[in-house]
């Protein structure tokens, strides 16, 4: 089919004969592809549905670099609950998928860690695990002290600030715990530590076999050397707290760690941890000492 267009009889004689047209040039010739975009239409998100705030929060509140490749960061992207994994006493913890509808096959779950409001959530860790802590201004410390109202809209985000914050550091530690993908308020996104599409039991529902319980003391041990080594402790660890991923263990629930020093009852968290982790180990065949642990650590502290 001939592109040349046909002129009537009567055609203008200024205009250029039908031998003498040419087309003119392609307008996006020359044109930086970076400038050059598919416009995409996005349906209307449904219940239980929101648009991803990745973009909503400062660059600060996303997780540490390098990034895994895994991690969302299409604006197109829909966050779907999928229900809830587990409550707790200060938070509940729901399953979320993030996926762009154009690209489904990069979607991924996450953990959604949602700390509690003010009227639904305990104090009972505030006055001991916080020593040593410092808030910025004077007022919200004296609303704390008093478990005043405002003190407990300061401690939902104090506590949900302190586990991000240790998720951050013990990442680019290299310890063994859920990557942190971002936090916006008090809700923290971070990776859903699964086996198969389950999540992951946890260390005080499994049975390993002798080799594999070695294997896991062993990890638990790293993690707290390698925690007591850059001056911090995990203050409520336990097998309840540690997720067993397969030969892989992870370690949870980390907004009560405390400075090992700054903290008055550092050593006495650093040694119940011990005893708490020993003791099941021990409960299930291997000889191993708290104080032995407690010992071994503390060299790696001084």
């Amino acid at each position: 089919m001939s592109s040349t267009p046909e002129f009537p009889a009567d055609f203008p004689a200024f205009w250029p004969s039908p031998d003498e047209y040419r087309p003119g040039p392609d307008p996006l010739d020359g044109i930086d592809p970076s400038f050059v975009f598919d416009f995409r239409t996005y349906d209307e998100i449904g219940d239980g549905q929101r648009w991803t705030t990745w973009f909503d929060v400062e660059p600060l509140s996303r997780g540490p670099e390098p990034r895994p490749a895994w991690v969302v960061e299409s604006r197109g992207a829909i966050d779907t609950e999928l229900g809830i994994l587990k409550t707790g006493k200060e938070a509940d913890v729901f399953l979320l998928e993030r996926a762009d509808p154009h690209d489904p096959d990069s979607g991924v779950v996450m953990a959604a860690k949602r700390y509690r409001d003010r009227d639904h959530r305990s104090f009972h860790r505030s006055s001991v695990y916080s020593e040593g802590r410092s808030v910025k201004r004077s007022r919200d410390e004296r609303a704390l002290k008093r478990k005043s109202t405002w003190g407990r809209i300061v401690a939902s985000g104090e506590w949900a600030i302190s586990e991000w914050d240790a998720l951050k550091r013990l990442w680019q530690l290299g310890a063994a715990v859920p990557y942190p993908v971002q936090i916006d308020g008090t809700e923290i996104l971070m990776e859903w530590i699964n086996v198969d599409g389950e999540t992951a039991p946890r260390l005080a529902q499994t049975r390993p076999d002798t080799e594999l319980l070695e294997s896991y003391y062993d990890q638990v041990r790293d993690f707290l050397a390698l925690l007591v080594h850059d001056g911090i402790v995990h203050g409520d660890l336990s097998p309840f707290n540690i997720l067993a991923a397969g030969e892989r263990l992870v370690v949870i629930d980390l907004p009560q760690i405390v400075d090992l020093v700054g903290n008055p009852n550092g050593m006495d968290f650093l040694l119940r941890d011990c005893t708490n982790v020993c003791s099941w180990f021990k409960a299930r065949g291997l000889a191993v000492d708290e104080q032995e642990l407690f010992g071994e650590l503390m060299a790696h502290a001084f």
